[in-house]
């Protein structure tokens, strides 16, 4: 919600700083402006008499054209989307028809949520009732709120509002763009005003994601399955207007999953996660044990979980240098020592 008070006691800096799109607004007013670390308040108080003839407005409802424009321009951008502080799925019933033995689950914003379950049980199933904010309407009669509200329509019937933004396993681009123009189109669409920046941080990011380097000028459509997934977890995590990310067995990106968990909750995102890994199941802050339809166990991660997901890192590293070797041609003779090492562990 737009405070009409708020933004009549905000200077036009401080009003820039926090919605940069009312700058073509403020250009488009005819109100004579010397110093813009004025509040709006002030600035009407030292009008004089001919200034006011040529201003449509007065402070009022100068304030609340600006708040209806700022709403306009966040609609647009999605930016109303991205308030989700809790997510809370609300019990339904498994294949059986028997009710899951939960009543609510919250989930908050910078959380990780681990989804685990044998193939076919039902994982799919519960990201498509989230994603679609289900309403008792879907076979397992879930009911999604958002901030302990019934979700607005939008989300589930206008194409362009996105709840959930997913990264599937098959990530393939059409666009024959380069790295940079892709990031800079994308960019363009949400009219931030530092784009350059972001831009360049997305890149950064996504390099430090791919377990191999790609450049600025590489087109997309050439680029790897790993390096295509880190590319999109980056822009996602950075551009994208969705609150809630949902990522589908990350474990087979060929990523640095680690920093790609890091970075998308550090963007203040709620982080749905289907996965086989032990590792990134004990990432998350909860596991949802799926079962023949239904959620048939909610899991705090342990603070002991915790400590043996160490260990299980230092098994996995020893691994995946392992798989490395061996695609870079080294003989496995030569490689029994480390082999040894992880029979011992």
């Amino acid at each position: 919600m737009i405070n009409k008070d708020k933004l009549k006691n905000s200077s036009i800096n401080d009003i820039l700083d926090e919605y940069p799109y009312t700058e073509s607004f403020f250009e488009g007013q005819k109100l004579e402006v010397d110093d813009a670390d004025k509040s709006l308040r002030e600035i009407f108080a030292d009008l004089t008499v001919e200034e006011m003839e040529d201003v449509v407005f007065d402070v009022d409802q100068f304030a609340a054209s600006l708040a209806s424009h700022i709403r306009n321009m966040q609609e647009f951008l999605g930016e109303n989307d991205s308030i989700v502080g809790t997510l809370s799925i609300l019990a339904g019933k498994d294949k059986d028809g028997i009710r899951e033995n939960y009543d609510k689950l919250d989930i908050k914003s910078g959380e990780i949520i681990s989804i685990v379950g044998p193939t076919g049980s039902g994982k799919s199933r519960l990201l498509a009732d989230i994603e679609w904010t289900a309403q008792g309407d879907t076979p397992t009669e879930r009911k999604i709120l958002i901030n302990d509200e019934v979700p607005d329509k939008k989300w589930r019937f206008t194409g362009g509002k996105k709840l959930v933004a997913q990264l599937s396993q098959n990530m393939n681009f059409v666009m024959d763009l380069s790295v940079m123009e892709f990031l800079n189109l994308h960019a363009e669409s949400r009219l931030i005003d530092n784009q350059e920046d972001v831009v360049e941080r997305i890149f950064k990011e996504a390099n430090q994601l791919a377990g191999e380097q790609f450049s600025r000028e590489a087109q997309i459509t050439s680029l790897s399955g790993g390096q295509s997934r880190a590319l999109m977890i980056a822009d996602t995590a950075i551009l994208s207007s969705s609150p809630i990310i949902l990522i589908d067995e990350i474990e087979n990106a060929g990523i640095n999953r680690e920093k790609a968990l890091e970075l998308l909750v550090g963007e203040e995102k709620v982080v749905l996660m289907a996965t086989h890994d032990p590792i990134l199941a004990l990432m998350g802050d909860k596991r949802i044990i799926i079962n023949n339809g239904g959620i048939k166990d909610i899991i705090d991660t342990t603070g002991e979980e915790k400590e043996l997901m160490q260990e299980l890192k230092v098994l996995d590293k020893v691994l995946t240098d392992l798989r490395e070797d061996l695609r870079y041609g080294k003989n496995l003779s030569k490689i029994s020592d480390e082999l040894a090492e992880v029979k011992t562990a």
